[in-house]
């Protein structure tokens, strides 16, 4: 077990990272370490745990600005927002149940640092189009300041959308800023029952090219629908949320199942069962418990249009649903140890996506590609980025691909 440093603040990360570099250790970066699995096995010497560095520094709703502390809890920061009547509209996922863990312990640089975004990401986009400002430290042992606490900010580089999914590997974030925005005032979803993933395909496009405003749309194969939360039907359903005002959200829902009654049976689910819906189809919740916790577990991102034609070409074993409007498919495979990375690669290239081995046992991840492969070109940029932040190697070495 490697040595754990716990700052108490910015300056005892800088420490922390100079001392690493004088003394030519490498260190694994984590909060709350939720994410901890996901990526290559830690190449580390000691590990730099940022959960002490908690707290809203600043929360200006009429602003629409929040600034924490990077390990604070996200949990905290989302009842924050909401006693406000705001959320964080990019719906960050919580991966600690996939891996065993509890629900709502993930931290808000972690959300970040993994540009985590769940079915609302076809209206409101990820977390990196939220992410406003944030101090960090290199690997070269220095802090860095970028963007602010305004929503437009345009001077220099954006390093906030280059931070944002770099998992650790560029920077060790101690302070961030984000915009919140206006929660809804209630919501609801149409639900199509019976579709298979063809037909659902074309719903989702139906209704995601109509004037309803959606912002979820996800199909439940009939395999694992009945272990959504909300669920009021049997067998497949394909699923849409829409979001606003009480009067909005009514005209908007009778509109939506007009459209698409041509698909199949209709119902309407309630807000509340609406929002336990898409919380389980934002956390992956099928395969979060019994047997499904054991498979390897991929998220693959493709053409919306094109995500029902994977089914097609893995094992008809695997487990799978498709959020995203069909552009995001979470996949089960058989099996506890094989990944079926070879057939996942392979079906995805084909349609110009790209996939992510979430879970897996040390040994699988580290003997092959976690995160899509690259080719020459996009290596060789990678690597040059890497070693701008970090030459030596410091901060989470080798976590998304070996070498960087």
């Amino acid at each position: 077990m490697t040595d754990t440093l716990k700052p108490r603040d910015g300056k005892d990360v800088e420490d922390a990272v100079r001392f690493a570099l004088s003394d030519g250790k490498a260190l694994e970066i984590v909060g709350a370490g939720t994410k901890r699995a996901i990526g290559r096995p830690s190449q580390t010497d000691l590990t730099l745990d940022l959960s002490g560095l908690t707290g809203v520094t600043l929360y200006e709703p009429e602003e629409l600005v929040l600034s924490a502390r990077a390990g604070t809890p996200l949990a905290e920061i989302e009842a924050l927002v909401e006693k406000n009547g705001q959320e964080l509209a990019f719906e960050p996922m919580d991966y600690g149940p996939l891996f065993g863990g509890k629900a709502g312990a993930g931290t808000i640089g972690g959300a970040l640092a993994s540009n985590l975004s769940g079915p609302r990401r076809i209206k409101a986009g990820a977390a990196r189009d939220h992410f406003l400002g944030v101090s960090a430290v290199t690997g070269r042992g220095e802090t860095i300041k970028s963007g602010g606490r305004v929503v437009k900010n345009v001077t220099g580089y954006d390093l906030c959308k280059l931070i944002a999914g770099s998992w650790g590997t560029l920077v060790a974030m101690t302070d961030v800023t984000l915009k919140t925005l206006p929660r809804a005032e209630t919501e609801a979803s149409v639900v199509i029952a019976g579709l298979d993933d063809a037909k659902a395909s074309q719903a989702m496009a139906a209704a995601m090219g109509s004037s309803c405003d959606v912002s979820g749309a996800a199909h439940l194969p009939g395999h694992v629908a009945a272990r959504f939360d909300g669920m009021n039907t049997r067998g497949a359903a394909t699923c849409f949320r829409v979001e606003g005002f009480a009067p909005s959200v009514a005209h908007r829902k009778e509109t939506l199942a007009a459209l698409l009654k041509p698909f199949g049976p209709v119902a309407i689910l309630d807000e509340q069962n609406s929002r336990a819906l898409w919380r389980s189809v934002r956390d992956a919740k099928p395969f979060t418990s019994g047997e499904a916790l054991n498979r390897p577990l991929w998220r693959v991102s493709v053409a919306p249009t094109r995500g029902h034609e994977i089914a097609s070409q893995i094992s008809p074993a695997a487990q799978m649903f498709y959020d995203w409007g069909g552009g995001l498919i979470w996949i089960a495979m058989p099996g506890e140890q094989e990944p079926g990375a070879g057939t996942i690669r392979k079906a995805v290239a084909a349609m110009g996506g790209h996939a992510t081995l979430v879970r897996a046992p040390a040994a699988v991840r580290a003997a092959g590609d976690v995160f899509p492969p690259q080719d020459s070109g996009l290596a060789a940029l990678n690597k040059r980025v890497k070693d701008s932040f970090d030459p030596k190697g410091v901060l989470n070495p080798g976590r998304m691909w070996a070498g960087i």
